[in-house]
């Protein structure tokens, strides 16, 4: 799970390099830096809407999950059980 959590940091890095990359870029005026430029801006807004849509979606679906477990509290410890134990005898099964 780790790698998951250092991805936002990651990311937010990244659109903060190329930030200060069209910032640096902003005198030169040559027609491929320009072009570059524009691409690059595109893909920032491009990345920050797509980044906004995933947290939307994470969040929601904590939401929900948070409500089936309130709703129906003995029915998901038996399911977790059930997939522990299932997962357990998987790999007690697997190690001999």
């Amino acid at each position: 799970m780790k790698p998951e959590m250092e991805t936002q940091p990651e990311a937010g890095q990244v659109i903060e390099d190329a930030r200060a990359l069209l910032t640096v870029t902003t005198q030169v005026a040559e027609e491929k830096v320009v072009a570059a430029r524009e691409r690059l801006a595109q893909a920032l807004e491009k990345a920050k809407k797509v980044c906004d849509t995933v947290q939307a979606q994470a969040v929601a679906g904590a939401k929900a999950t948070d409500q089936v477990i309130r709703t129906h509290p003995y029915q998901t410890m038996g399911v977790a059980l059930g997939v522990g134990a299932v997962i357990g005898y998987l790999l007690a099964r697997r190690s001999h």
